[in-house]
This record gives structure tokens, C-alpha cells and sequence, in this order.
């Protein structure tokens, strides 16, 4: 008898063990998604997962600026996550508004496939967080956004306004896409308006 429960435990551990291998091989995918952002050279644009690597070594770094007390592991799988969707839905440049219009389906839909890759239970997990991230109301999810929407300024900064030129974007756009920051960290928004001026100053960035 104990031998049988011994090899159905087995089992259970390879069926599990094969559902997260095919999920990690699944997200490599990911290293393939560009975004708009620039790396800091500017050089070329950054992927997926350069950008969710980014913003999870920003998360150990930029927690003692929060207003709020986070939860630094949940936020750190967050970031990580966060842009998986794109897989299948591609990614929606922040500014595209005719884009914006069927993300949110779009995104909803490579959820459900690519979490569902995972045995339930850790499916579940990430699914919660991924729709936590997503509804922005928790001190975690404020920072994960915080995160996500920061580091293109810097790149942008970096990279001498090279995305913000190309798209034609204006600092109004900027400002209403970053108009929940200051809840989340003062310093963080001065940092970013400072960049914003700066780069109006320079043409980068059009002004209002």
C-alpha cells in the first residue's frame, strides 16, 4: 500500500514538475516581444523581459520611497508577469489609443491560456496577481505600477528622448498617464516632472 501511494505521489510530482517546465519554456516567448522603449544607449528597443527584469531589481531598490508598506515578493512576481499576456496579445504602445480600445480583451484572453498552463494552484496565484496588478487599487499593485510606468521615463531620459520624439508625444499624455504616481511617491513624481521639463525644454517632448 505505501509503495502505491509512493509512486501516485511520484506521478503527481512529474505531471506538476512537466506543467511548469512547459509554462517556463512557454514564456520565453516573451524575450521576443519589443516594446517602444529604447534602451539606455539607444541602440535598439528593449523586450518583455528585459523590461520585467528591470523593473524587479528597481522593486528591491525603490520600496523605501513608497508612502505605503508593500509586500516586496508579491510586487516582484508582479513586474515579472505583468507583460506575459503580450505573448499572445502583443504589446500596446502606452500612447495608441485605437489599441487601448481591445487591450483589455485581448490581454484577458492570453491570461486565461497562458496561466492555465500551470498546475491550478499556481495558476490561481499568478492569475490573482496578474488581475490585482491590473485593477490598481492595492499599495502593491500602486507600486508595481509605479515601476512599470517610471522606468520608461528613465529609459527615455537615458536615451535622450529618443521614443517620446519618434511617437510625437505630447507632456499632457505623459502627466495623464502617471496622474496616480503622486499617492504612491512623491519623490518619484518630482523626479519624473523634472524629467518631463526637461525634455519639453529640448524639443523632445511636446509641450501643451
Amino acid at each position: 500500500m505505501e509503495e502505491n501511494i509512493t509512486e501516485e505521489k511520484k506521478e503527481t510530482q512529474r505531471v506538476r514538475f512537466e506543467q511548469q517546465i512547459r509554462f517556463l519554456i512557454e514564456v520565453d516567448k516573451v524575450k521576443n516581444i519589443f516594446r517602444q522603449s529604447y534602451l539606455a544607449d539607444g541602440r535598439r528597443k528593449e523586450n518583455d523581459a528585459e523590461h520585467s527584469w528591470h523593473l524587479a531589481l528597481a522593486a528591491v531598490l525603490l520600496k523605501e520611497h513608497m508612502e505605503e508598506e508593500v509586500d516586496l515578493e508579491k510586487v516582484m512576481i508582479m513586474v515579472l508577469i505583468h507583460d506575459l499576456v503580450e505573448i499572445d496579445a502583443g504589446d500596446t504602445y502606452a500612447y495608441d489609443t485605437a489599441g487601448a480600445a481591445t487591450k483589455r480583451e485581448r490581454e484577458v484572453k492570453a491570461a486565461e491560456r497562458i496561466f492555465g498552463i500551470l498546475p491550478q494552484d499556481q495558476e490561481s496565484r499568478f492569475r490573482e496577481l496578474w488581475d490585482e496588478f491590473e485593477e490598481y487599487q492595492t499599495p502593491d499593485a500602486k507600486f508595481a505600477h509605479l515601476l512599470d510606468n517610471f522606468q520608461p521615463l528613465l529609459l527615455n531620459d537615458a536615451s535622450d528622448g529618443k521614443s517620446w520624439e519618434e511617437h510625437g508625444v505630447r507632456r499632457s499624455q505623459v502627466c495623464g498617464r502617471n496622474k496616480r504616481i503622486p499617492e504612491t511617491s512623491q519623490i518619484v513624481w518630482e523626479k519624473m516632472l523634472e524629467i518631463m521639463e526637461k525634455h519639453v525644454e529640448k524639443g523632445h517632448l511636446r509641450a501643451d
